[in-house]
């Protein structure tokens, strides 16, 4: 595929930390659109694999706007969970959104799994897949992934998500304690769009 350069891209979710976070990786001189504009329910996401859902997700946006579109699917596996949630990390947070319950979930399954969990290391990651999809059929998917493990509380109010309950690997504080430009330089979403970045 040539590498035409993209000058305007729709942001293919109804996420508001997914839109924030990937807007912040874009170039400042890109025309964004989002569902902040176009209000376009989100498809069913059928997929078994971060890859499947974010390439489902890519093209159902671009057919609907005709335009370019990149869209996330990330998830966070963690080890002793046989890594669950995986692809169901949205659905675990209920039809509302609700992280706080989804986190309270991944406690409730850790302890199931091993009641004195708190005083070991738990390994985990987050992992992502971006997909550029072009009105044309084009597409390409890029995955990105940060190890670590999972913080035995809660902490931060920072980035989304399940971000105050994971230490990335070498570091002390959560995704939720951390500034979101220091988040920004290490994390899943910004390892996948490195390999994209050629487009922009």
């Amino acid at each position: 595929m040539s590498v035409k350069k993209i000058e305007e891209i729709f942001i293919g979710s109804n996420n508001k930390g997914k839109l924030k976070e990937i807007a912040d990786l874009l170039p400042k001189s890109l025309k964004i659109y989002s569902n902040l504009d176009f209000k376009i329910p989100s498809p069913i996401e059928t997929g078994t694999t971060f890859k499947q859902n974010s390439l489902l997700k890519a093209k159902y946006f671009s057919k609907k706007t005709n335009k370019i579109c990149m869209s996330d699917d990330s998830g966070i596996e963690i080890d002793i969970l046989d890594k669950a949630p995986g692809v169901f990390s949205a659905d675990w947070s209920g039809k509302k959104r609700n992280f706080n319950l989804a986190i309270k979930k991944v406690y409730r399954e850790i302890s199931k799994k091993d009641k004195n969990w708190k005083k070991k290391k738990l390994n985990a990651r987050f992992i992502c897949v971006l997909t550029i999809f072009w009105p044309n059929g084009k597409y390409i998917s890029k995955i990105g992934k940060i190890e670590g493990r999972i913080s035995n509380l809660k902490k931060g109010k920072n980035g989304f998500g399940y971000d105050p309950i994971f230490i990335p690997k070498g570091k002390r504080l959560t995704f939720g304690e951390m500034e979101p430009r220091e988040k920004y330089k290490l994390d899943h979403r910004s390892n996948a769009f490195k390999k994209i970045k050629k487009f922009f």
